[in-house]
């Protein structure tokens, strides 16, 4: 009997030992640190930022530069200098100093990059063709 007694008492402590020997051998993984709210929306601000957003300008040429692919566009409050990618440097051969244009470009890196160049019938130089017939 005292041998019966014996192994149940090793097999018992032999198991309680064995669980708590289990729970230590797994690493102990942090719960999910609380994060501010506030650094949380800037992370999502900046990448929207970082999103390329287009603008369209319509205004005066004062300057054209086929070979260099740029061209200056000057609007009722600044000169906007733009660098025309290859969809928008055939455009720039058509386009002379003093026609009205269209632009739609996107700030990269500082340069702003025009996408289309097109240009635009202005006013005045219907009505000159009316007065002239």
């Amino acid at each position: 009997m005292k041998n019966v007694l014996r192994v149940l008492v090793v097999t018992l402590i032999t198991v309680a030992f064995s669980g708590i020997s289990f729970a230590q051998a797994k690493p102990a993984t942090p719960a999910t640190p609380a994060t501010p709210p506030a650094p949380a929306m800037e992370k999502k601000t900046e990448m929207k930022s970082e999103k390329a957003k287009t603008t369209r300008i319509t205004g005066e040429v004062t300057s054209v530069d086929s070979k260099a692919g740029t061209l200056t566009v000057k609007t009722k409050d600044k000169e906007t200098n733009l660098i025309a990618d290859s969809n928008a440097k055939g455009a720039l051969e058509k386009v002379k100093v003093g026609d009205m244009v269209k632009a739609t470009y996107t700030e990269k890196d500082g340069k702003m990059l025009a996408s289309s160049i097109a240009g635009v019938k202005s006013k005045a130089k219907k009505s000159e063709k009316a007065t002239a017939k």
